[in-house]
């Protein structure tokens, strides 16, 4: 759906031509009347003609693995790699691909099979590594797609990728798009919510507010950043000792003066900068009542496991995602950091592992119960995979960044359950069947949502623009 604006400033030209020949009260009211035509009940409103079709997936809840996991440890199982354990990797099936410059001086490129197990789950018999039991037991209720590629081969520019559609920065994020296009199903929650899980590692891949940010798009659609220390939302609370009263009237005086500036030059911010403080204003209330997670009961830990408890842990935020579904948010994301393995994948796979696998897992069996899955679309994943050779010294070894095929799994909202889509080489280096590169994945994301990738457009600096850039094919293998 086509954003125009010239047909904007019309618009625009129109209201400031009422404005003018009304009173200030009038003006306030009209505009006032003009914010609620855009929310039935409260909601912000869709696009008009949002969704093109019936969607299978009402909301998204994305756990995305920052630093790329290793999909030769964790997903793709390759027991070839038993008897090529050390032996070189051969120049036919590198191909000449690019390499990044902590690997592309190594004399050898030893191959390296995993240290860990991997076993079936489920009626599906998923192959999945040892380091997965939780996830292993929502084996069936998985799509897992082990032929993902994508062309950036350094973090920044791939989780940018991942998130925006580009590699560089200043595009819309996934979660805007969504939130642009289909609007909110709250009036007390931001439509687009982001949770950081705590850093365990001492180094880590930073992430930048830019990566949730809306880009050309009204920064309405922006993602909102839920904290796990101090206020959940910074700046939420009122100032000491004002009470609620006049806490009231000075947002009314605030948006009258708002309404004032906007009906004189027509920026299209100033009614998100009203629409934003009446958000904060009723989220004063819900956010509070959102974190209490006291109200759970004692087998909601059983499930999720102790962490839970503790604010900031992953499986404490696959708990707060599924409580933010329930209450209506559309896009959620959680960030896990400190899966960029350069040595010693051995040691730190594992930990990494103990810290997510429960938690995820008990976001699917859980929203399963509560009859929510089925429309419900649940996402992990890294930016890229690993290589299969060692980086370093084999005994101790690390995995280098590949981007030439990845693992990573969706569930429910529409998605196959119990499936392995797409297969990489015997080398785990190549896609040979089904490749999905990013583009695919985020028309995917958006069709199950109810949207044409290609014609949800914004016009920006003379071109219309999309997610999907001009690329991108609905992977219709997936979809129940």
């Amino acid at each position: 759906m086509k954003s125009n604006p010239i047909e904007q400033s019309h618009l625009l030209t129109n209201r400031r031509q009422f404005f003018g020949k009304a009173s200030t009260g009038i003006g306030v009211a009209a505009l006032s009347s003009m914010l609620q035509a855009d929310k039935p009940n409260g909601q912000a409103k869709a696009l008009p003609g949002l969704p093109h079709f019936a969607p299978k997936a009402k909301r998204v809840i994305y756990l995305l693995q920052s630093g790329a996991p290793s999909q030769v440890d964790l997903y793709d199982y390759k027991p070839s790699l038993e008897k090529l354990h050390l032996q070189e990797l051969p120049e036919d099936v590198r191909k000449g691909q690019r390499l990044t410059g902590m690997t592309a001086r190594q004399a050898k490129f030893p191959l390296v099979k995993s240290p860990f197990k991997f076993h079936r789950h489920g009626e599906s018999g998923m192959w999945l590594s040892e380091l997965l039991p939780h996830l292993g037991g929502v084996a069936d209720d998985l799509c897992k797609i082990t032929s993902m590629h994508t062309e950036a081969i350094n973090h920044d520019p791939a989780i940018t990728f991942f998130q925006s559609g580009h590699q560089q920065p200043g595009r819309p994020s996934l979660g805007s798009w969504l939130s642009y296009g289909l609007g909110s199903e709250t009036e007390n929650l931001p439509s687009f919510v982001v949770m950081l899980t705590k850093n365990s590692f001492n180094q880590a891949q930073p992430i930048y507010d830019r990566l949730w940010g809306s880009g050309f798009l009204p920064s309405r659609f922006q993602g909102v950043k839920l904290r796990s220390q101090g206020d959940p939302v910074l700046y939420l609370n009122d100032p000491a000792k004002q009470d609620a009263k006049s806490r009231r009237n000075l947002l009314n005086s605030i948006a009258k003066l708002n309404a004032k500036r906007e009906a004189e030059i027509g920026d299209p911010e100033i009614n998100t900068r009203i629409a934003q403080y009446e958000m904060a204003y009723r989220m004063q209330m819900s956010v509070p009542e959102l974190a209490n997670i006291n109200d759970e009961p004692e087998s909601t830990f059983n499930m999720y496991g102790d962490a839970a408890k503790e604010p900031g842990t992953h499986a404490y935020n696959c708990l707060m995602a599924r409580r933010m579904a329930e209450r209506g948010v559309r896009f959620i994301q959680v960030f896990h950091r400190g899966w960029d393995h350069h040595s010693n994948c051995q040691g730190n796979l594992p930990t990494l592992t103990k810290q997510t696998d429960q938690g995820s897992a008990a976001l699917i069996a859980d929203l399963k119960q509560r009859d929510m899955l089925k429309d419900t679309l649940v996402i992990w994943g890294g930016e890229f995979g690993r290589t299969v050779y060692a980086q370093g010294n084999p005994a101790s070894f690390g995995r280098d960044h590949h981007p030439r095929c990845f693992s990573i799994w969706m569930a429910g909202g529409g998605i196959k359950g119990g499936l392995t889509y797409g297969k990489t080489d015997d080398f785990c280096y190549n896609v040979v069947e089904n490749g999905v590169h990013v583009h695919d994945f985020h028309a995917t994301i958006l069709h199950l949502m109810g949207i044409d990738h290609e014609q949800l457009t914004h016009r920006f600096q003379g071109r219309d623009y999309r997610l999907t850039d001009v690329h991108g094919n609905v992977v219709d293998g997936i979809i129940a």
